[in-house]
């Protein structure tokens, strides 16, 4: 004849997030903890069972949801990006300039991303040629790269139609409004 084990309320429901949160712990790597209760417990959460306390486990060995509203990384790159590129402003133009004193168009983009931490193409049309295509200038992002005139000219997406470049010798690193331009094509790096 079986044993049988005396039912608790509630402890079915506590053993399968216990489980669930074992194999959710495990499809990750192998974790190990105290089973003691403890001050230092980080806390883990998992989507529709709960939030639980690991002991033994440091905050930063799980990690922290993303949220929505909160940027990837790429946008965070392309905000530095432009703010490198507008730090510039007023920088004088020289043809095949990449800063950090003077620039050419496509030189500025170069400067200004790496100084964000990406390489990207040195010269206007390898620019182009690179990162994701985006559709159209309502579909840009501040940081999004502007490709003019067939290619010969580049700049970055400030935002509300405007963007920031080198334009031609005698002309400093400015601020212009994109419509006054002829877009070739915008990419997302």
């Amino acid at each position: 004849m079986a044993k049988h084990r005396l039912e608790q309320p509630g402890t079915g429901r506590r053993a399968a997030k216990t489980a669930v949160l074992a194999g959710g712990l495990a499809v990750g790597g192998s974790v190990a903890f105290a089973a003691a209760p403890s001050a230092d417990a980080a806390p883990v959460t998992i989507p529709n069972i709960g939030t639980f306390d690991i002991p033994g486990l440091p905050d930063n060995a799980v990690p922290k949801p993303k949220l929505k509203g909160n940027l990837d990384r790429q946008e965070v790159r392309a905000e530095r990006a432009l703010r490198a590129a507008e730090s510039k402003i007023g920088s004088p133009y020289s043809y095949g300039a990449a800063g950090p004193n003077a620039f050419d168009c496509s030189g500025l983009l170069y400067w200004s991303f790496k100084q964000a931490g990406k390489t990207i193409p040195r010269d206007s049309y390898g620019q182009l040629g690179g990162g994701a295509p985006v559709a159209s200038l309502a579909s840009a992002k501040p940081g999004d790269i502007l490709i003019f005139n067939g290619g010969g000219h580049a700049g970055i997406y400030a935002g509300k139609g405007v963007f920031v470049h080198a334009s031609t010798y005698g002309v400093p690193v400015k601020r212009d409004k994109v419509k006054a331009w002829n877009v070739t094509g915008i990419r997302r790096y």
